[in-house]
């Protein structure tokens, strides 16, 4: 199950990203996304967990929690839209 994370601080990278779900189960990525023309983060990222059970008891334990300074938001990551 692929989540959504927002509101992560400018210096949160994709390991630490990684080591805020792992406590909750299997995690099968972790990357926080980079503006392209800084390379600075963009403050959100994807998780993909291997479980919906350990992907809903990380939302459930983390959204609205302090990581790094600021209060994240956490929910299931919705599919992106075809664009053509």
């Amino acid at each position: 199950m692929k989540l959504y994370v927002s509101n992560l601080g400018f210096g949160t990278g994709d390991d630490g990203l990684r080591k805020m779900f792992e406590p909750f189960g299997e995690v099968i990525s972790a990357k926080v996304i980079n503006d392209r023309a800084t390379g600075r983060s963009r403050g959100f990222g994807f998780v993909e967990m291997s479980s919906r059970e350990e992907a809903e008891s990380a939302i459930s334990k983390l959204h609205g929690k302090d990581f790094d300074g600021r209060s994240v938001s956490v929910s299931e990551a919705r599919e992106k839209p075809n664009r053509f």
